[in-house]
């Protein structure tokens, strides 16, 4: 019922159009179930009157009958085309609602679900949720008007065949509900298996270049055609189904026609039908078992559509982990002093990254984070932007805890260089507007300047406008870091978090990118993930985390004399036994 609920919300917006719809679909079912009424009131009727009569009266038949079927014509038309608008409608705001629901879900969904399965409830799921939107109500309520009006007619001329009649239509519909069960579940599979090709589609693509410099083509090949195999497995049961299902519901239509035309036979053979009546009645049994036709072939339509609307609730329902408090204040005016007091932070319940932590970073400084992979490093910044929140503790931002702040006006706050840049279809202008959507030419080529990118920008043939291709692939490793260095120099932020900026460059790069991040970082507070630690000398604190906590901290001179853990990374990195 709550889906239900749910499905008809999305009806609201269009309520005119639907009812509109109904009313069409009432005038076409009438007009149908017309016809045979006007068969039998010309053949008992005018028809036996004199040939003069006939023949004056045939005009008017005909310019009745071609006035009743163009009224048809334009219900019809109408149930079609805006029919088909009222469901695409539908299906665009579904979409929207989903990708906005996305958008909304924190870092850890997207550390459980892959982005195929996404794009298949996106896309295919809710093709056939707008299917189901327009051809649901209108399918039901076309048929049933047909079914009830053609049975109640049928009454009027015999009614122990019509009662014989709705034997065999009852022992359809127990074997239709037995059968639907059934395509339920193998339905939902369907979406689950295809979800899967699309997942690894989209998982295989991505990392093409990486399939080829490995040349596991085959490799690829035989994932995919795993998933795929999968998938035709799941589609061959369902057909197995649905095949039992139509040829069932043929055979019983069958047993319609044969119902009739014994009993017909009988009733005749008795004196209680006249002929004539047994023909009107044929006609009215085609009117009725047409419908139910239907209703059958929407019984796939139905549970396709369904499968795809529960999924698409559950991405809906599910609710972010990180929200936004109802009475959260804007951050104003940030001075950017930062305190993590008694942070503890785990994944999940059973474990945890690191415990009872407590750092102060003062306004303007810069705080440099040292230690091994998996350290809890990044997922420290992380806490800084609420990508994740913390198990125990608060983070705040001067004095104010970022749990009670809100979103926008955070990580408006922040701005972050990561070692893997993203970079977006489109151009280069695109890419570093992306820091400030509104900025003026002036503006992005001011950044452009201060990340040290413009000339090498100005050098190509489009200069802002050249396209930089899919995920940046026209672009070095470098360039790439340039441009998301010029995105943070146009957001412009009091917080700068620089995750391993620098480790994935050459060192000729590598001090061209230096000289930007000195710039952007200067007169900022910021926090500094480093693998090269030569770049970190001049941090006002560095800071070295293991999985056991904070190990040591202090100025790189102080660090050096301690002869600890940092002394002994950073001599391993100048003897060359570790880059």
């Amino acid at each position: 019922m709550s889906i239900f609920k749910s499905f008809v919300g999305y009806y609201k917006p269009y309520r005119k159009m639907f009812y509109f719809d109904l009313f069409c679909a009432l005038v076409v079912s009438i007009v149908d179930l017309a016809f045979p009424q006007i068969l039998n009131f010309l053949t008992g009727g005018l028809y036996t009157m004199d040939a003069d009569i006939i023949v004056r009266s045939l005009w008017i038949v005909a310019i009745s009958l071609v006035v009743m079927y163009l009224i048809r014509y334009g219900c019809q038309y109408y149930i079609t085309t805006w029919g088909h608008v009222m469901g695409a409608q539908m299906e665009s705001d579904m979409r929207q609602d989903l990708f906005d629901q996305m958008q909304r879900l924190s870092f850890s969904y997207y550390d459980k679900n892959n982005t195929g399965d996404m794009m298949s409830r996106l896309v295919s799921d809710l093709f056939d949720i707008s299917e189901l939107a327009h051809h649901g109500p209108e399918n039901i309520f076309i048929s049933a008007l047909k079914i009830i009006g053609s049975f109640v007619l049928l009454m009027f001329i015999n009614v122990p065949m019509t009662l014989i009649l709705l034997a065999v239509t009852a022992l359809m519909i127990a074997f239709s509900i037995s059968k639907n069960r059934k395509m339920r579940a193998i339905f939902m599979d369907n979406r689950k298996k295809i979800a899967g090709v699309n997942q690894q589609v989209q998982d295989s693509l991505s990392g093409i270049r990486v399939v080829k410099s490995f040349a596991n083509e085959d490799l690829e090949r035989e994932k995919f055609e795993y998933s795929n195999l999968e998938f035709l497995d799941s589609k061959k049961s369902s057909y197995k189904v649905m095949g039992t299902f139509h040829a069932g519901n043929n055979f019983f239509t069958g047993l319609l026609y044969t119902a009739v035309l014994v009993s017909g036979g009988f009733f005749i053979a008795n004196g209680t039908l006249r002929v004539t009546d047994l023909a009107i009645y044929a006609l009215y049994i085609g009117i009725f078992v047409a419908p139910i036709d239907v209703l059958i072939n929407f019984t796939e339509q139905f549970q396709k559509g369904y499968a795809g609307f529960k999924r698409f609730l559950e991405i809906i329902h599910t609710e972010p982990d990180i929200k936004e408090k109802k009475n959260a204040q804007p951050l104003h005016n940030v001075a950017g002093n930062i305190e993590y007091q008694d942070v503890s932070f785990g994944y999940d319940h059973d474990s945890h990254v690191f415990e009872h932590i407590d750092i102060s970073i003062p306004a303007g400084k810069t705080v440099a984070l040292v230690g091994p992979s998996g350290g809890g490093k990044t997922t420290f910044c992380s806490l800084l932007p609420r990508f994740y929140d913390v198990s125990k503790g608060a983070v705040k931002i001067d004095g104010q805890d970022v749990r009670d702040t809100t979103l926008k006006s955070l990580r408006s706050t922040i701005g972050i260089v990561q070692q893997d840049v993203y970079m977006f279809g489109g151009t280069i202008r695109d890419n570093i507007a992306y820091g400030k959507p509104k900025a003026t030419d002036e503006e992005i080529i001011k950044a452009a300047k201060d990340a040290n990118i413009h000339d090498f920008i100005q050098a190509l043939p489009d200069g802002y406008d050249t396209s930089v291709g899919e995920r940046g692939v026209r672009l070095s490793g470098g360039q790439k870091q340039r441009i998301a260095i010029a995105r943070v120099f146009l957001k412009n932020p009091r917080i700068l978090i620089l995750d391993e900026a620098t480790s994935a460059l050459d060192n000729e790069s590598e001090r061209h990118i230096q000289a930007s991040l000195e710039k952007l970082s200067k007169d900022r507070t910021t926090i500094v993930i480093a693998h090269r630690l030569s770049t970190i000398r001049n941090a006002d604190e560095i800071i070295v985390m293991s999985n056991e906590g904070i190990q040591e901290r202090g100025s790189h001179a102080e660090l050096i004399g301690k002869n600890g853990l940092y002394a002994s990374y950073y001599n391993m990195q100048f003897e060359g036994l570790n880059d």
